[in-house]
Formats: C-alpha cells, structure tokens, sequence
C-alpha cells in the first residue's frame, strides 16, 4: 500500500496507493525531508487546534514533487540522477506520490487528471534539465 522506491541509497519517491489506511497521523518522510507527506484518519469530533506556522529560515536544493492522481491512470518512469532509466510504476485515481530524488518521466495511459505540489518559486527552464525517455522496449514495469 506504500511504495518506497530507491536507487541504492538514494531516495527516488514513494506511492501512497489509494487503498492505504491507518489511524491517526503516519508521515512518510522523515523529519529532514524537505518535503512532508503524511496520512491522517481521524475520529468524528477529533480538534485539532488553530496554530499558525512559525517563520523559521530553510534551505533547499532539490526540488520535490507530491502528485494527486484524481482521474486516469499514468506510468511514472524513475531514473538515476544521471538520467539512466531504473523502473516504471503505473498510477491510478487517489493514488499520491513524492517525488524527492532522481529523474522521472511520465507516460499517460488515459486521461488524466492530477493535482502538483512543489516548493517554489518556479524558475522555469532554469528548473529542470529534459532528456530522452526510455524505449518502450526497455520498460521494467513493477
């Protein structure tokens, strides 16, 4: 129901299928994550009290993704952050993924519907560097 992908060490993103549930609150991400991804479940009449955030200076040097899949479904290809293709994983609707590390491509399969979040501000061109995708021949579908 969760999916951890990595690259040896390094830590590609993770699949939070639409099935998953627990109760309470169960992060995804670790703690310095730049990026946070939690499930919550609560109780009918469970308060969680107002709070603001505090201001608090942070650094961060890769961007990463969370995508929300509300309709179609999409392969999602992973590779290395030196753009060798690893592995492919199909998404479906309320399914959500993290993006944190390496390469990644996508492939509609249907129509789809999906809503990003991202750290900005988003610098464009600036943000990315694009490269061929892999041959269909080559796919390594889990």
């Amino acid at each position: 129901m969760v999916d951890k992908i990595y690259n040896g060490e390094e830590f590609l993103g993770l699949i939070i299928r639409n099935n998953y549930s627990a109760d309470g609150v169960s992060f995804f991400t670790d703690d310095n994550s730049p990026q946070q991804v939690a499930f919550m479940k609560h109780q009918k009449g469970k308060e969680i009290l107002p709070h603001v955030h505090n201001s608090i200076k942070r650094e961060i040097f890769y961007t990463s993704e969370v995508l929300l899949i509300k309709k179609g479904r999409l392969r999602v290809d992973f590779y290395s952050a030196s753009k060798v293709y690893l592995e492919s994983r199909v998404l479906v609707p309320g399914d959500v993924i993290l993006l944190a590390g390496g390469g990644h491509g996508f492939q509609m399969l249907e129509e789809v519907e999906m809503i990003e979040v991202k750290q900005g501000p988003y610098l464009g061109e600036m943000d990315k560097v694009r490269f061929s995708a892999v041959e269909s021949s080559e796919l390594k579908l889990l």
